[in-house]
């Protein structure tokens, strides 16, 4: 019965995120697909009832198996050897919260807790907007099988302009979201007293902006630690093939991470292994905007694909950082860029021939 009664929650909510809308209010179209292509759990009445689990395609387990049919050879004879990974998603797109009501009024803190600001109507505005934009920019790819696949984070502000993206989707192009926790905003304390934050704000600068801890709170760097936790996860469902429906190997999965400011980017630090230098030389995403991690030519994910220089260097980039982008466009999964140009910041005793 608890059992039951999970699924049927995680159900309620996952329909939750997407509104009903003028599509959606019809019974639902499937494609010409086969249902079966759909992944389904099916509780257990009772425990002698036996759960079907179609595994992805994968034998045994589907986190732990590549599926072996592209070769014909079956999963009890099969080696590590002709094991295929699955395509890895053409991109991960990081989105920023709509407009809230704490960006508005910093007095909102004091009286409402931070996971439960909302957004403003603006926000919301933005949100949609932000879902027409991913849309559109999807579509360029002119592929007929794309889909999206949401992370997001637990805040009412986040959940609320994840609502607000799907919106520009139907149904057949989601191919799932999750809850995550570890993408939630930085810790700022309980209830905020605003003079004390300001004064503590004051003194994060003098101290700086990667290392100082909000009293009863969290640093930028106790984020990066929980993102990298986080950044483990993706990684395995990545290479897993977490987002493909069963016995598919679709390439134009989209990710989209729906968070915070200084968790994004903290992400992006993560990702791209950025110094704590280069971090703090970052600006925040604007409220409803992305940033476009896209597969490049080598499988490795940039950030020059999608966005201009110009762009990249309104966020804060320095010369090195874009060059490191230019790399990351080219480069294989698994390669090091030896001329990494990072180096000299670190090792100033180089001569020119160096």
């Amino acid at each position: 019965m608890a059992v039951t009664q999970l699924c049927s929650s995680a159900s309620l909510f996952y329909m939750s995120c997407f509104p009903k809308n003028a599509t959606l209010s019809s019974p639902i179209q499937f494609s010409q697909q086969r249902v079966v292509s759909f992944n389904t759990v099916i509780c257990c009445a009772s425990p002698r009832d036996t759960i079907e689990h179609s595994g992805n395609g994968f034998g045994g387990l589907p986190e732990k198996l590549y599926s072996h049919r592209e070769s014909g050879t079956s999963s009890s004879t099969s080696t590590s050897i002709n094991k295929v990974a699955p395509p890895r998603p053409r991109r991960i797109i990081l989105v920023r919260h709509g407009q809230s009501e704490g960006n508005v009024d910093e007095s909102v803190y004091t009286r409402v807790s931070d996971p439960k600001i909302r957004l403003t109507e603006k926000g919301m505005a933005d949100a949609e907007e932000c879902g027409k934009r991913i849309r559109e920019m999807i579509e360029k790819d002119k592929v007929h099988d794309w889909k999206v696949y949401f992370y997001v984070s637990p805040y009412r502000r986040t959940v609320e302009t994840l609502k607000g993206l799907g919106k520009a989707f139907e149904r057949s192009r989601i191919a799932g979201m999750r809850e995550e926790p570890r993408l939630r905003e930085q810790d700022f304390g309980n209830f905020q007293d605003r003079e004390k934050m300001r004064l503590d704000k004051a003194m994060r600068m003098l101290y700086g902006r990667f290392f100082y801890r909000f009293p009863n709170g969290e640093s930028a760097a106790d984020v990066y630690d929980r993102i990298t936790g986080f950044r483990e996860t993706l990684k395995s469902d990545i290479d897993v093939g977490r987002f493909q429906p069963p016995g598919e190997r679709n390439s134009n999965i989209n990710l989209v991470i729906v968070s915070h400011g200084l968790t994004l980017r903290v992400f992006l630090m993560r990702w791209y292994k950025w110094t704590v230098e280069q971090f703090d030389g970052l600006n925040n995403f604007g409220n409803g905007s992305m940033v476009v991690m896209e597969r490049g030519y080598g499988g490795r994910y940039s950030l020059s694909i999608h966005h201009t220089e110009e762009e990249l260097r309104e966020f804060g980039f320095s010369n090195e950082m874009i060059v490191d982008q230019e790399w990351q466009k080219y480069a294989r999964i698994g390669e090091l860029n030896y001329d990494c140009p990072t180096l000299n910041s670190f090792f100033t005793h180089f001569g020119e021939d160096d």
